[in-house]
């Protein structure tokens, strides 16, 4: 349970107001396995320098040690960062150190803990650490409110230790806050979302019903697609696949999934498929013009259907 929260427009913003209030004429550390570039080409780095705060590396790209983020404290130390890499993962000859390592040296030393845990999974998915995780250990958490929470795209901040709540109230004070606070619709999208996890209503938010769904449902799913098509004239296959996370999240966990792919020149196909009504976003793999059930949602069958019949039959004459 968080005892303080703030919301913002994005996790770019969440995290830069944190540094700026909390550490700026400071030193921040953070391994150097963990200096990420999150999308539009925005870098840690260049967050840590815009915040005013001095960014002090440790470790190696690949392995990071308790040690090195002890070794690095000195008097100007505001907190130790950590940015978890939700968009990509290094693999084989590594080590890093976790949250609860990271939490003994901040304590030992008494800086701050900051955890940027970037998609923010609220429940257990893959190998992702979830939000409540990193309250127990964290000071302040941040994480986008869209992505794997599946609300709108937001920055949000958490904190549950008195030290924590003591942070966020500086947050919410600081001149920077007020750029970046969000808007009132968007805080009420996040609103609806988080209630809808709070009462167990996990299947009414998209994201979780997509990523919950059974192989065994998408396979019936594109059955009945592909039967109706054929019907309707329409050639396909059906050919199994995998689906992504999408938004830079679970890296290396792709879920299975059976595609729908259409007979004819599938970037033709693809076009045609956008410029329809409804537009209908399909993707091109091996060659083929492909649609993932997992992604559609319920109701949508029939409008998808008429669309894909009509696309096909304006490029196919």
């Amino acid at each position: 349970m968080c005892e303080a929260a703030l919301v913002v427009n994005n996790n770019a913003a969440a995290i830069l107001l944190a540094l700026t209030a909390l550490c700026k004429g400071r030193e921040v550390i953070v391994s150097r396995g963990q200096l990420v570039e999150i999308g539009g080409s925005f870098r840690m780095p260049d967050v840590m320098r815009l915040s005013g705060a001095r960014m002090v590396e440790v470790g190696t790209t690949n392995r990071t040690r308790a040690a090195d983020y002890e070794e690095a404290i000195t008097p100007r130390t505001a907190a130790l960062l950590r940015v978890h890499t939700s968009n990509y993962r290094v693999s084989g000859f590594t080590e890093s150190a976790s949250l609860t390592e990271m939490e003994a040296v901040a304590r030992g030393h008494d800086v701050l803990l900051i955890d940027d845990l970037g998609s923010g999974a609220a429940e257990p998915v893959a190998d992702e650490p979830t939000v409540d995780e990193s309250l127990r250990l964290s000071d302040v958490v941040t994480f986008s409110g869209d992505k794997l929470l599946g609300g709108p795209q937001a920055g949000v901040i958490l904190a549950r230790s008195p030290r924590g709540v003591a942070a966020i109230s500086k947050l919410a004070r600081h001149p920077l806050a007020r750029a970046v606070r969000i808007d009132k619709l968007t805080l009420a999208a996040l609103e609806a979302t988080l209630r809808q996890r709070v009462s167990g209503h996990l299947e009414d938010i998209p994201v979780e019903r997509m990523l919950r769904t059974q192989i065994t449902e998408i396979r019936r799913r594109a059955g009945l697609w592909s039967v109706k098509l054929e019907e309707r004239g329409v050639q396909n296959t059906l050919v199994p696949g995998e689906s992504a996370a999408g938004g830079g999240s679970l890296p290396g966990h792709a879920l299975p999934t059976m595609l729908l792919a259409l007979a004819g020149p599938a970037s033709r196909l693809a076009t045609a498929l956008r410029r329809g009504d409804p537009p209908v976003i399909a993707r091109i793999e091996k060659d083929a013009c492909c649609l993932d059930p997992r992604t559609v949602l319920k109701g949508e069958d029939e409008a998808l259907l008429d669309a894909v019949e009509a696309a096909v039959k304006s490029v196919i004459r």
